[in-house]
């Protein structure tokens, strides 16, 4: 095998991808007179298989958890409670139920559909993970792909046991690791060209399904921050494996699963482990996902400027916080994880208390060893424009929750000079910039979608953008994954407080920018969502989520 080509961003080079990924971005962005680039009808004969399988690999199947992980709602959050479980087969493997499988099957009369534990725009579902696991019963160490419609592991890779101490020797903990990777074409089949971005949330809701669920058995789940793509890919075997063209698979990142309370772990693997991994022999035929793909090819230009080089490790040293509120949930935290939805339509009469609309918020603020924004993605580089809309004791109107202080005075410089930034709470990052109905504003502005203004509140994601990727180009794609992994915690919190929520990848960009008062691109709009009472359609039968294991519908 070749040496690796380590990929360094200096100069002009950097500047050029940059401007090259904003180009992207700009290109992608809808606006009121035009959207983003589709194919401009759903292609059902090409729609892709949601399933990646590997054909000729030797298959493990999991047990399903006989029971769940005894956590509360804030045992969500809150590591001290967790005693951590040995890494075995069945601590594993409901590790793997609780992040990234099935929740439950849906059907309309001769239609079926499954839903999943990790949301995912339009349920197209790009991600998919592959484990490096310790031995496991009669089964070897080896690198393992994950299969949620069956709840089984394929066998990719055999790894010989003086490797797999090599491992657990460099990170000085046993454990086990995971990788998250993307194939573009599932969500550019619906989306176009657009769907670099929704791919991109979906890693992030995937992180945080893998940081709650690795929680609930004592573990914790840390970003390898250090390590390239082309590096992760070459560990993963990809070059060994006959993609069908634009239904490959992408690398996103890779992370270490360990006892939660051991040492500091390293953020990268040393060279001889990774040249060791990817010299092995590497089985299984990746199943074709459709009869033809379409080539948006602006997607995969992006994805090839974005590509992560190795870096030099980080820390990211995370704050203590109090939480403000102390508003609990009756429901258990599997409960919440196992029974998350996307609304689909909301009752417009339907109410938060302000005390629940709080505690939402809080959830999303990052704290020192809390999930799940202890995996170290990054600092805090989101936060939170808010469409109030029926929140009793507060006013209707738009309002800023303030996920890092040290923004403040840079989006009060280039927002609207008319705006108050009245804080609504005391030592609480909410700040009321206008009263009134923005209803009509918050439905147009996501693509005159009636969720985003029948809620009980809407918000846009207004992220640090320019200057994260001008630095480092390669961000551009950490920036999607930090607002996909304060989606998912919206989603849980609409959950546990009784309502639901859904996220909102159409949008106006520039009207959002408009309503702020912003004059470049400093800060931009990634991603939308709104919580409400939900209305169900009556039409729509569920089933358990494994029930065609057992038997037929």
């Amino acid at each position: 095998m070749p040496p690796f080509f380590v990929l360094k961003w200096v100069g002009n080079m950097t500047s050029d991808k940059t401007e090259e990924i904003i180009h992207y971005h700009e290109a992608t962005k809808h606006h009121f007179e035009r959207y983003a680039r589709s194919l401009g009808y759903m292609d059902w004969g090409n729609q892709p298989n949601p399933f990646r399988i590997y054909r000729d690999t030797p298959v493990l199947k999991l047990p399903l958890l006989k029971t769940d992980p005894p956590a509360s709602y804030q045992g969500l959050y809150e590591r001290q409670d967790h005693r951590p479980q040995p890494f075995v087969t069945e601590t594993i493997a409901g590790f793997l139920e609780l992040s990234l499988g099935l929740s439950a099957w849906k059907a309309s009369g001769s239609s079926r559909w499954s839903l999943r534990i990790n949301p995912s725009s339009g349920n197209l579902h790009p991600t998919e993970a592959h484990l490096i696991l310790p031995p496991l019963d009669a089964h070897p160490s080896g690198i393992y792909h994950y299969i949620a419609l069956r709840h089984a592991l394929e066998r990719r890779a055999d790894l010989a046991p003086d490797l797999w101490q090599g491992i657990v020797s460099h990170f000085g903990s046993d454990g086990f690791l995971i990788a998250v990777t993307s194939i573009l074409w599932r969500e550019s089949w619906k989306y176009g060209e657009r769907a670099f971005r929704y791919c991109n949330h979906d890693v992030g809701h995937a992180l945080t399904c893998l940081s709650f669920a690795a929680n609930l058995f004592g573990w914790k789940c840390v970003f390898l921050n250090e390590l390239s793509d082309e590096e992760l890919e070459a560990i993963l075997g990809f070059d060994q494996v006959r993609f069908r063209k634009l239904e490959e698979e992408h690398s996103d990142c890779l992370c270490f699963i360990f006892p939660s309370g051991a040492a500091d772990i390293p953020r990268g693997l040393p060279a001889d482990i990774i040249s060791d991994l990817a010299n092995l022999t590497f089985n299984g035929e990746a199943e074709i996902l459709s009869q033809k793909c379409v080539d948006w090819k602006i997607i995969y230009d992006t994805a090839r400027l974005a590509k992560k080089p190795s870096t030099r490790k980080a820390r990211i040293t995370l704050e203590h916080r109090n939480w403000f509120t102390d508003v609990s949930s009756p429901l258990s935290a599997t409960d919440i994880i196992r029974n998350r939805r996307s609304a689909i339509a909301f009752d417009d009469s339907g109410f938060i208390s302000k005390s629940h609309f709080l505690s939402i918020l809080d959830k999303t603020l990052p704290r020192r060893e809390m999930v799940p924004f202890d995996i170290e993605l990054s600092e805090a580089l989101t936060h939170l424009l808010l469409f109030v809309h029926n929140v009793p004791d507060l006013a209707p109107g738009l309002y800023f929750f303030l996920r890092e202080n040290a923004d403040m005075d840079e989006l009060k410089a280039i927002c609207r000079p008319d705006f108050q930034w009245a804080p609504v709470e005391k030592d609480f990052p909410l700040y009321l910039l206008a009263e009134g109905n923005y209803r009509q504003q918050a439905m147009m502005v996501s693509c005159h979608q009636d969720i985003a203004g029948s809620s009980a509140f809407s918000l846009g994601m207004i992220v640090k953008f320019k200057e994260i990727i001008t630095s480092e180009p390669h961000r551009y794609r950490h920036l999607f994954w930090e607002t996909g992994m304060i989606g998912q915690v919206l989603y849980l919190e609409a959950e546990a407080h009784g309502v639901r929520g859904t996220g909102i990848g159409c949008y106006f960009d520039d009207a959002v920018h408009e309503i702020l008062g912003f004059g470049d691109n400093r800060y931009q709009s990634l991603y939308h969502f709104t919580i409400g009472h939900p209305i169900e359609d009556p039409r729509l039968a569920t089933y358990p989520p494994y029930n065609h294991l057992k038997n037929s519908f």
